[in-house]
């Protein structure tokens, strides 16, 4: 992965040592940085054996659970229609978001270290990126397929037919691909760092520029631009696809059939709400806060607990993944 942030972009500086913030006052040479300190979550020693259980425990149930999700689409003919084709590449880009970051977490508690490497830091935002951002997008997606669904159920095989939802989780991909190739532009344009600790437990594509001590101004009108682009449209189509589907719901005549409709975007909703509550949540922790590591603990919500709980969401309230996986179950013994 490291050899592709170097061909992505050739103004990488292969030695990769980056200024310190230069001190007028002092005349000594600047100091290379080549790696930085990640916040940890507690610095009692006591307790890290506890994290350390802690993070295995939800990432194994994470993995294992999204694994499950995967595995009942991918072997159960009756689930190969759009929504549980979007919901198994959902599981992936989870796997694939917590994988990026706990762990790293999980070493770093048992051989006692916060330290990543700057190249280090670069290939884990750019992971985190591409798979929080491939979530974002299929959340959209998957909430227009709903609103396909619902508002237009005899032109529904035809609009979501096979290539079209293809090309939709491929767009999904390029365009996260491209927002973190972006932040890594970003983070490639910082030359002299004012800290070299990163107020997270990860490499937080919103934090990195913050340690910047040179001017920012370009770089923050470039990340606003990608928040505006990535965050707030996706949100938008979530928003416009559910006004049009309560709307559709409630010219509906009888309270079964309102309450059948619905229920096919229950666990979407839930979802929905789960990933952007928890997400704006953690963000807003961590600017508000005065204690770094509050919002650190914050991040966990978003980056572990949302992930984890997403299989149970769509297994407890969903007949059609119980019966799949009750049939899977049965294959294996």
């Amino acid at each position: 992965m490291c050899w592709v942030l170097v061909y992505l972009f050739p103004f990488f500086q292969p030695s990769f040592l980056l200024k310190s913030c230069p001190n007028h006052a002092d005349p000594r040479n600047l100091t290379g940085v080549s790696e930085f300190l990640l916040l940890g979550l507690s610095e009692d020693p006591e307790l890290q054996p506890v994290l350390a259980g802690l993070f295995l425990s939800m990432y194994l149930v994470t993995v294992l659970g999204n694994l499950l999700i995967i595995l009942a689409v991918s072997s159960d003919s009756h689930l190969h229609t759009p929504m549980y084709f979007f919901l198994s590449n959902l599981s992936l880009a989870d796997i694939g978001f917590t994988s990026t970051t706990i762990p790293k977490v999980i070493v770093d508690i048992q051989t006692h270290s916060r330290v990543i490497s700057y190249v280090g830091c670069l290939t884990q935002m750019s992971l985190f990126a591409v798979f929080g951002g491939m979530e974002d997008m299929l959340l959209s997606v998957m909430a227009y397929d709903r609103f396909v669904a619902i508002c237009y159920p005899l032109y529904y095989p035809v609009i979501m037919n096979p290539c079209f939802c293809g090309f939709l989780v491929l767009l999904s991909f390029f365009l996260s691909l491209l927002d973190s190739q972006l932040h890594n532009w970003i983070a490639l344009q910082i030359t002299c760092f004012k800290d070299v600790e990163i107020p997270n437990f990860f490499c937080d594509p919103s934090q990195l520029p913050h340690l910047a001590c040179c001017d920012t101004f370009t770089n923050n009108i470039v990340m606003y631009f990608l928040a505006a682009i990535f965050g707030f449209l996706p949100i938008l189509g979530i928003l416009f696809s559910y006004y049009k589907i309560v709307s559709s719901i409630l010219r509906v005549p009888s309270s079964g059939g309102r309450y059948k409709a619905f229920s096919t975007c229950g666990s979407h909703l839930s979802v929905v709400c789960l990933f952007y509550g928890t997400g704006v949540g953690g963000y807003l922790s961590s600017d508000v806060s005065s204690y770094p590591r509050k919002g650190a603990v914050a991040s966990v919500m978003y980056t572990v607990v949302t992930p984890m709980l997403n299989p149970f969401i769509y297994s407890l309230r969903n007949r059609d993944i119980q019966s799949a996986l009750r049939r899977l179950r049965g294959r294996i013994l």
